[in-house]
């Protein structure tokens, strides 16, 4: 039988209380990290479970919160951390620095996200067959990496991510789908990145959906991406229009078989 393990004593301790949804920090099987697992209270039916990986900052409020929003919607959802414990950046310095450690490990990257969904698959009402990974910015791009290796998920969707690969993938590598939203005016990733992902994703012969948003810039679905890119002169922005559309199109993505 499948236990759920993590919010077990959360829900005792909680008594009456009615909190619509409940967050707990988990350690990943294994020993392969860290992350904060989201999940609606009143759940009582099998649903997906969503992977949430990380802008370039680091887990934070941001990265947080996207998690959250996904339990809200009936998910059951795992932000998991992909750099060392504590690292969260404030600075665009120090997010490079984490980054590049990151990058320059992708067997614990991949390990990482394995023992997430190892965790997820672990919980009550997580059907095993619909688990999916979702990247902001860095996260993004990482997502992309995990179904080009052929990881075992239903679904990979990136946002404002680095599109670019040295590993194309292949024709029969990948058994998920995959979503990516993007922002035309985002110097970051560039058309070229953009034509060379459909290209790719039409030879591998992939479920693919794209969307490509005009005028929109990196970082389009953090509401603190304008201040961010204000005091470090990064061409940053939010758009609320290409949040909504994009976020309705994960739900869809994710509900649709």
């Amino acid at each position: 039988m499948k236990r759920l393990t993590v919010f077990l004593c959360l829900l005792l301790c909680a008594g009456g209380a009615t909190a619509e949804v409940i967050e707990q920090d988990i350690k990943l099987p294994g020993g392969a990290g860290d992350g904060v697992l989201f999940m609606d209270d009143d759940l009582d039916r099998m649903t997906a479970g969503v992977i949430v990986v990380h802008e370039w900052w680091g887990l934070n409020d941001y990265a947080r919160n996207r998690a959250r929003l996904l339990a809200k919607e009936g998910y059951v959802a795992l932000a998991v951390n992909l750099y060392e414990q504590g690292q969260v950046a404030s600075h665009p310095k120090d997010a490079k620095a984490f980054m590049a450690q990151a990058q320059a490990n992708p067997e614990r990257t991949t390990a990482r996200i394995n023992a997430a969904k190892t965790l997820l698959r672990q919980q009550q009402y997580v059907d095993d067959d619909r688990v999916f990974a979702v990247g902001y910015c860095f996260g993004g791009g990482v997502v992309l990496e995990q179904a080009r290796q052929g990881n075992d998920l239903a679904g990979v969707a990136s946002f404002h991510g680095p599109l670019g690969t040295e590993q194309p993938l292949q024709s029969g590598t990948f058994d998920g789908k995959v979503l990516v939203a993007t922002g035309q005016a985002d110097p970051m990733v560039p058309a070229e990145q953009v034509s060379a992902l459909v290209r790719e994703m039409t030879a591998a012969g992939v479920e693919f959906q794209l969307l490509s948003f005009p005028g929109a810039q990196h970082g389009f679905t953090n509401p603190r991406a304008d201040q961010l890119g204000k005091r470090f002169e990064m061409p940053l922005a939010y758009d609320g229009h290409a949040d909504d559309i994009s976020w309705g199109a994960l739900k869809d993505f994710i509900d649709t078989p």
